[in-house]
This record gives C-alpha cells, structure tokens and sequence, in this order.
C-alpha cells in the first residue's frame, strides 16, 4: 500500500484510504451519513454531491438496501482518484462522475434519472477569508473554492426525486445561508441538529440539515461529540454503533484545551 496512505475502518466491512497528511473524513461525514440513513434507510436510489475521497457515500452504500442506485460527483483530482478506488475495494457499484456539480447537465451526468435521497458536505470557509492550505485537496476541502451550502442546494435541487430528501451540513454559524439557499432552491428544511465537538469549550461546529420539497422544521437536541472531560459521549459511541464499528468505552479522553 501507498505509505502516504491510511486504511481505514468506516462501516462494517468497509474501509477506505485516505491520505495521511490531506483530506481525511471527519464527525460532519458521519453525522450527515448518519441523517440521510434515517431520514430514507429504504431509498432506491441515492447521489452524493461533493463526494470527496467517498466517505459519506461507503457509509450510506454500507446501510442502504442491496441494489440501490447509486452516483456520486467530484470535482478535486485526488479526491476522485481514491474516490473511485474507495468503492472499487468495497464492492460498490456506483456511477462515479470526475466533475464540478455547478454544472447545468448534473442529472444527465448522474445518470439521468432522479434521486430519493442525496447528501453533501460543503467546505466552510469562505474563499478569499481564509488561508489556502499548501495542499490542494485539503485547500478545496476546507474552503468554497467551487461554492459553498447554496451551491449544494441548487444541484440537489436539480437530481431530487418528488418526495427525496437531501441532507447537508454546513457552518452553525450561519444558518441564515442554509435557510436562505434552501428557498433560492426550491427546498424547505424539515430538520436540523447541531454539532458540538466538545461540550464546554465553543458552542456548535456545524449544522446537519435535512431538506425536503415540502414540510415543517423539526429541531432535534444538539449531538455533543464529547464531554466537559474530553471523553466520548454515548451519542458518539452510538454513532459509531450505528455503522456497526466497534466501541472502546475504556478509550482516555483527549486531554483538548
């Protein structure tokens, strides 16, 4: 294996590369996996936007039923390199576009056929605000060099099935863009939940939001990764169980700051 590479358990079975010092999957790909399960655990058919190196999309793959359609789409030259081995070594089978989602023609290159359920996990930082890393994949993971929550939202706009569900996250403090982009786009959000990294220390990190082409908002109580102490909370050890990984309860808290 590549030494600049890491193997990686994700869900079950699955496992993914990811490389050592560039992008790497993090709690916002497990939190929105973990939504767009619940909000469609039973959905035909299924696309990630912005797919990055396939994390979010081996998850959903792994808790979908055998046989859903699936498709994915990014845009980042590395990204989509281990993107397309990341599926190939877990067996799914998946329409894989080498391509930015702004594009006009997304449903034709997804395939053409629309989607019950889709997820993203935009970049945060705003581009000319924030630092560019020295490495490109981490540069467009971290910053909306190709666009930001709105752009999400419109593309999933143009692939959602009637009654599909998509379910992104995006920076907690600025919900506004997601309210905002959700009704440029055509989409309500029906759900939302905050993520806090470490009880006691910031407030929310970021917001999983599910959104819909019609319903109301329901709130659900915030996900708190772990406690005052830096030790893992029983929502993080749940999350973990949900993708069927093993749970260390004896794990040391990380001692933060």
């Amino acid at each position: 294996m590549d030494p600049e590479l890491t193997d990686d358990a994700i869900a079950g079975h699955f496992r993914v590369w990811q490389r050592r010092r560039g992008h790497r999957y993090s709690l916002d790909d497990v939190a929105t996996a973990e939504a767009a399960v619940r909000a469609r655990p039973h959905a035909r058919s299924y696309a990630d936007l912005g797919s990055g190196i396939g994390s979010v999309l081996a998850m959903v793959a792994y808790k979908l039923p055998a046989g859903a359609r699936l498709a994915a789409i990014e845009a980042q030259a590395i990204s989509f390199d281990l993107l397309t081995r990341n599926a190939e070594r877990n067996e799914i089978s998946a329409r894989l576009v080498h391509g930015d989602l702004r594009g006009g023609d997304l449903l034709a290159r997804l395939g053409g056929e629309r989607f019950e359920l889709a997820t993203g996990t935009p970049p945060y930082a705003i581009a000319g605000r924030a630092s560019p890393s020295t490495d490109e994949q981490r540069t467009y993971a971290r910053i909306e060099m190709r666009g930001g929550i709105e752009a999400y939202l419109a593309a999933a706009s143009k692939i959602l099935a009637p009654g599909g569900i998509f379910v992104a996250c995006c920076d907690a403090r600025t919900p506004e863009r997601a309210l905002r982009g959700s009704e440029e786009a055509g989409l309500r959000p029906i759900k939302k939940r905050d993520v806090i990294p470490r009880a006691g220390k910031k407030g929310p990190l970021f917001t999983v939001w599910t959104f819909a082409h019609e319903g109301a908002l329901e709130i659900d109580p915030p996900l708190i990764a772990r406690d005052e102490d830096g030790a893992r909370t029983q929502a993080a050890h749940d999350l973990r169980r949900f993708f069927d990984l093993p749970v260390n309860e004896q794990e040391p808290p990380s001692p933060g700051r």
